[in-house]
């Protein structure tokens, strides 16, 4: 295997600090507040420095969204390392992983509808292909759990696998950290309730 060159370090070290600082941004502020300019002055380079990294601000959050998809398939690896647990166990984990992420600040905050931020993800080979990994293994999981009854058969995985696409960033979890009368914990256990259980009382 050949030697990186200090340079290329150098080069994947500040690529490494601007993908963190854009992460963090996108967690507090959301895309939209977010400039370039601040990512340039919270790394500490120049904007033309950031420019030959990154060639947009879609870009940005691009790779923010690839290094999220990285953490979500290196935590499932996890998971497939405990072959004999359920698959409604496994989905859980994952829905109790991207809520910790979230509360924790390190989600990144993309708008709905945005054209150009679209276009860059549809466009980014590697979000794409991590994106299809993680939603393969989901999906597995999805029909292994509704074929032991673990849930209901009558919903189409896709759409399971959108919902709990959807905790990743729900801000009901942002107002009940607000609110401060939940920990942290205890606010993931009531969106796993909601999301597992459903709203109607048993019977």
């Amino acid at each position: 295997m050949p030697r990186t060159s200090f340079k290329e370090q150098m080069l994947r070290a500040r690529e490494d600090a601007i993908v963190a600082s854009v992460n963090r941004l996108l967690a507090e502020k959301g895309y939209d507040l977010m400039t370039v300019d601040e990512v340039a002055a919270d790394v500490g380079i120049a904007k033309a420095s950031l420019y030959k990294h990154f060639a947009s601000k879609e870009a940005l959050a691009a790779a923010a969204m690839v290094r999220l998809l990285d953490r979500a398939l290196a935590f499932v690896a996890t998971l497939d390392s405990h072959p004999t647990a359920r698959a409604i166990d496994h989905l859980r984990a994952v829905a109790r992983w991207s809520m910790q992420v979230q509360l924790a600040g390190e989600m990144p905050s993309l708008p709905a509808q945005n054209s150009s931020l679209r276009a860059a993800l549809a466009n980014d080979a590697g979000y794409l292909q991590r994106l299809m990994e993680v939603s393969d293994k989901l999906g597995a999981w999805i029909v292994t759990a509704q074929a032991a009854g673990h849930l209901n058969p009558q919903l189409p995985p896709e759409v399971v696998l959108y919902t709990l696409f959807a905790r990743a960033c729900d801000p009901v979890l942002g107002v009940l950290k607000l609110s401060g009368q939940h920990t942290d914990e205890r606010i993931i256990e009531l969106l796993l309730s909601t999301c597992f259980d459903g709203l109607s009382g048993r019977h």
